[in-house]
């Protein structure tokens, strides 16, 4: 049976996981591009393939046709299945024709990511019932009145619930795909692929930072040099104050700048930045939770497992074995 994440050896030798990419009429081709180029820079870790619900050719939102080389059976086949957008207008509460007999013939435990408009297809077809969830800023007040039964947060650039991922629009099809890239192999892969890619490996923030708002006045000092100097400090314990003082700005002038550059509080930012610091440790090297703790700004080991947990939903040293292959401790 393929297995849904396949081993991190760099070389990828073994099978490789298979990614199949569902195109429904209307796809905007940028974003059905965007796993085969992300997947496909990961070393044959992945295989992708592209279908439509009929095997024949898809209309695209431009001014062309693309023709795929699979039709519906490849999603019996797949470990993971993407859903790309599709043109706005295509948008409904029903599950388009063909799709939900394609989605039911997922093999139990596939993974499904939708990216932007691909959300409203897996709420209409029920796989998002009860479960957290994101779609573009713009498209959140139709979504909720369409699907109430779904946890959406508009503010996100992709929610990862373990076999249902859903993403914001367009790029955040890149940060998804890197995302279980990371989630599969570690951080050193996934930045080896956003190279390939010439893309950040993560982007901070959320949403927030692209609604439509008044531009800043481009005279005002913004916190980017805050940003980066906290970056290089993140070993110290640094407070708002501190941020706010580097930055020489009141607290308030500082923590509304940072929000609308960023799109998160200073401080859930800090912790974002401390627990992907830490999580690098833990892939990289052998020093001690504790030490880890201090090296990133946390001030007890405990303080790092509660933050990791938060954030991901394991422990540390189960973090580090899954990514270095350590074998679980004997009782």
């Amino acid at each position: 049976m393929r297995a849904n994440t396949m081993d991190a050896d760099a070389s990828g030798a073994g099978l490789a996981h298979r990614v199949v990419v569902l195109a429904l009429d209307g796809v905007y081709p940028f974003e059905l591009g965007i796993p085969s180029r992300v997947f496909g820079a990961a070393d044959g870790r992945y295989e992708v393939l592209t279908c439509s619900v009929d095997g024949r050719p898809v209309r695209t939102n431009s001014d062309f046709s693309v023709t795929v080389e699979n039709g519906p059976e490849a999603l019996t086949t797949a470990d993971t299945v993407v859903l790309p957008p599709f043109d706005i207008s295509r948008i409904s509460r029903e599950v388009p024709a063909g799709v939900g007999e394609a989605l039911a013939s997922l093999r139990a435990g596939t993974r499904v990511v939708s990216i932007c408009t691909g959300a409203f297809v897996l709420a209409a077809a029920g796989l998002l019932d009860g479960r957290p969830a994101t779609t573009h800023w713009a498209l959140a007040q139709v979504f909720r009145a369409w699907f109430p039964q779904v946890a959406l947060d508009p503010d996100v650039l992709f929610v990862d619930d373990g076999d249902v991922l859903t993403s914001a629009g367009a790029a955040s099809g890149v940060d998804v795909c890197l995302h279980v890239v990371r989630r599969d192999h570690g951080t050193d892969v996934a930045n080896r692929v956003a190279r390939a890619c010439v893309v950040p490996p993560w982007r901070d923030g959320g949403q927030a930072q692209y609604i439509e708002q008044p531009v800043p006045d481009p005279a005002a000092n913004g916190t980017s040099a805050t940003r980066q100097w906290a970056l290089e400090n993140l070993h110290e314990p640094l407070t708002l104050t501190d941020l706010a003082a580097h930055a020489r700005m009141s607290l308030r002038t500082f923590a509304r700048r940072f929000n609308e550059e960023v799109g998160l509080s200073p401080g859930r930012w800090l912790i974002q930045q401390r627990v992907s610091r830490a999580r690098h440790l833990l892939e990289s090297t052998d020093l001690a939770v504790d030490d880890i703790a201090g090296q990133v700004g946390f001030a007890t080991g405990t303080s790092l497992r509660q933050h990791l947990h938060a954030a991901i939903g394991v422990s540390p040293l189960t973090y580090r074995r899954t990514f270095r292959g350590e074998p679980a401790p004997h009782h």
